[in-house]
């Protein structure tokens, strides 16, 4: 018989031939696996610096797009674009122009105006809820929805939480009359949410921990979930904040880390302060009589990198602090690959530098969650606010006090926070979507029921509690 070995082999036992075929598929298959990169913590490569020190137009066109995005801080921000709807309809970035761009390449309903509908609230209606369309296995949108009325909100009150609640964020105590803001509960569209209480969500955590991690509006999270544990009642829970480091955090403003555990469930929650989620390192070469300390965009806070194989499920978020005033404030210099990124003034417009390290500490994560299969992590998308004529500190307000005045519903497939998504997609980290959610709740804010000097009289980007923050908490809890 004519032929190579191979071919005679073949011809007198046809069998071997699909497992020569798939054996090739195999080598084929692991050669491609063995050349791709190995995902590891990410880093600044020469072109980004020079992108950055440059401060190319791209940086600054970037985040302009609609309020999901921009820099406007409130009290807990700076002065930032005013909240404009004319101004979410259009995109001036171009695709193409570099880094950033390229990661940040806008989609479909990228606006968050374009989400929603501007029909008065609804009275309570359960008619339509039970109509749902979900189905076992299939991932839920909980961002599209809508608010409805429920006799059975607040989930506890204010009053009686005052254990957990700062004064100037209890707006039924700081004088507030109309609490009608309290009594709507989001509904996902499609989906089943499961009943949310406190004795609910201690026994879903059994033996676990939950952190959330960033900024105030992340403690007004974590303030939420306590009053929601514990029904705003004052049963028995131990401080441990000792156990992860946070007797005193530098850094972190007074009360603003804090860890409770309940023994009868042995369940843990802590907040942990880091509004940047960057490590800070002082710096001793300066000039300035105040320590400077260097924010690393590519350096997830020391806090994260070890405590977080004492986490089961951990909340992100990051957003007001991202810009000059905040900076200036926190004497923070930007750096990565541990060199100063920006010379002299920094830029008007800091969200690239927020996005990048939004990429930056999923992928980290993401890596992490590769050994911590168990675990969940989710990165809380921006808490949007709803300052007119102005900003916080130049004169500007929110004195709406009607329910769902702009509208009830959110249809669009996109968050009103794209750089979150967009950082989240392909990784195991979660997107918890709050933002067009809370973008139509301007009346729930604590407004002027607040604390601070005659000088900053409204306060529109912190909620009051009982308030939004609650939903966040609804909407993470049917995820985990």
């Amino acid at each position: 018989m004519k032929g190579g070995f191979l071919h005679r082999l073949l011809v007198e036992k046809p069998w071997l031939g699909p497992v020569v075929f798939l054996l090739g598929v195999a080598t084929v298959v692991l050669a491609l696996l063995g050349g791709s990169p190995v995902l590891t913590n990410f880093s600044i490569t020469p072109e980004q610096r020079q992108a950055f020190s440059q401060g190319l137009g791209v940086l600054q066109r970037q985040g302009q797009q609609h309020p999901g995005n921009d820099a406007t801080g409130g009290p807990v921000g700076s002065p930032g674009p005013t909240y404009d709807d004319s101004r979410i309809h259009e995109s001036t970035a171009t695709p193409g122009d570099g880094f950033l761009q390229r990661q940040e390449q806008r989609g479909p309903g990228n606006d968050v105006t374009r989400n929603l509908v501007g029909s008065p609230g609804p009275a309570y209606d359960d008619s339509r809820i039970h109509k749902s369309t979900y189905k076992q296995g299939e991932e839920c949108n909980y961002a599209k929805g809508k608010w409805i009325g429920d006799e059975k909100r607040p989930l506890y009150s204010g009053y009686e939480c005052k254990r957990w609640l700062p004064k100037k964020y209890n707006c039924d105590a700081m004088g507030r009359t109309d609490l009608s803001f309290e009594g709507y509960r989001w509904q996902p569209y499609g989906c089943k949410m499961p009943e949310f209480s406190g004795p609910n969500f201690l026994n879903r955590m059994r033996h676990k921990t939950l952190a959330f991690v960033g900024d105030s509006l992340g403690r007004q999270q974590f303030l939420s979930m306590m009053c929601i544990a514990t029904g705003g009642k004052r049963p028995k829970v131990e401080k441990v904040g000792r156990k992860y480091g946070l007797a005193k955090v530098p850094h972190a403003p007074k009360g603003h880390t804090l860890a409770y555990r309940f023994p009868g469930t042995n369940t843990t929650v802590l907040f942990y302060w880091s509004a940047s989620l960057c490590e800070l390192e002082p710096l001793t070469n300066t000039t300035s009589l105040s320590t400077s300390y260097a924010l690393h965009l590519d350096r997830p806070a020391r806090f994260l990198k070890k405590y977080l194989h004492s986490f089961d499920t951990l909340v992100l978020n990051t957003g007001h602090h991202w810009n000059k005033v905040k900076f200036s404030q926190n004497n923070w210099e930007l750096y990565a690959d541990g060199k100063p990124l920006v010379k002299g003034t920094l830029p008007e417009d800091l969200s690239p530098f927020r996005n990048l390290k939004l990429h930056n500490i999923v992928r980290w994560l993401d890596s992490e969650l590769i050994h911590r299969p168990h675990m969940k992590v989710f990165l809380r998308t921006k808490s949007p606010s709803h300052f007119l004529h102005g900003d916080w500190n130049t004169g500007g307000s929110c004195n709406s006090t009607t329910p769902l005045s702009s509208g009830s519903e959110v249809f669009g497939d996109h968050s009103g926070d794209l750089p979150a998504e967009h950082a989240v997609t392909g990784t195991r980290v979660k997107l918890l979507d709050i933002t067009s959610i809370s973008q139509l709740r301007s009346e729930a804010h604590v407004a002027d029921h607040t604390l601070n000097s005659q000088s900053v009289k409204y306060d529109c980007s912190h909620w009051c509690l009982p308030g939004i923050p609650d939903t966040w908490n609804e909407i993470l809890f049917a995820q985990i």
